[in-house]
């Protein structure tokens, strides 16, 4: 049975420690910093096999050399950014086979949030880096906004009961912002308050799942009357299309 063990990281950062339970191999997903990351393969006894790096970004790569150095572990990522570390290049349709923890993740190019990110799926979770979030996306640094909703587009496609282990702890927040998309929408209250119950209790909102966020975020919606009723105000237009509906939340977004 899989294993997902949340390490939290800085202010809002997960790190994700994956093993099939019985087996002391392990990966880990995104090691912005090694200490927490040692802590737990200490306490825990498990050996690290492999780190899977989704973007470039130093809160998702600082940890690399230092764990490397601790454990011997291969280091994956993508193929189409600048990551000294990386033993394998990864792009669409690469497979990462890991023997000794019996593991395999699928790969999605996901650009958008950075010009080379990927996603990894295993069985039926996903980890999603800074592209999809719980209740949000990631910001547009080097990519476009046409590239992003391509790249939602493509991990929302995948089973609805899909958990989703995105890499912060940005739920309440986002959740906030789709309130203010879709004021009348049920599913978000409901959601809101569950989230807002959660982190008063310092608990993690983290996995979602991908049906949860259909019904309730924004950035997978923008076929929704709602969400292109919004878009048009802020356009003062009707949008041309769906991504121009995207494009439009997802800069209404950035100054939030």
């Amino acid at each position: 049975m899989l294993n997902i063990i949340t390490i939290p990281a800085f202010d809002d950062n997960y790190i994700w420690l994956i093993h099939q339970e019985e087996n002391n191999n392990c990966v880990v997903v995104d090691p912005g910093d090694d200490e927490p990351v040692m802590e737990v393969l200490n306490k825990l006894q498990l050996n690290l096999e492999a780190i899977l790096i989704t973007h470039h970004h130093p809160d998702h790569t600082g940890g690399v050399k230092q764990l490397v150095a601790a454990t011997g572990a291969s280091v994956y990522g993508p193929a189409n950014e600048d990551i000294k570390e990386l033993d394998y290049r990864l792009s669409e349709k690469d497979t990462v086979n890991l023997d000794k923890s019996a593991l395999s993740f699928s790969v999605f190019d996901v650009p958008g949030h950075t010009k080379g990110h990927i996603a990894y799926l295993t069985e039926d979770a996903l980890f999603s880096g800074d592209s999809l979030f719980a209740g949000g996306c990631g910001r547009i640094f080097e990519g476009t906004a046409e590239q992003m909703y391509q790249s939602l587009t493509k991990l929302s496609l995948l089973p609805a009961d899909t958990r989703i282990y995105c890499a912060h702890e940005y739920t309440e927040g986002n959740l906030n912002f789709a309130l203010a998309v879709e004021p009348e929408n049920n599913d978000l209250v409901d959601r809101i308050n569950e989230v807002k119950k959660k982190r008063a209790n310092g608990q993690s909102t983290v996995p979602s799942l991908m049906h949860v966020e259909h019904a309730t975020n924004p950035f997978l919606r923008s076929q929704q009357k709602s969400v292109m009723k919004v878009a048009e105000s802020r356009l003062g237009k009707v949008p041309s299309s769906e991504i121009e509906t995207f494009s439009s939340i997802r800069s209404w977004k950035d100054s939030f």
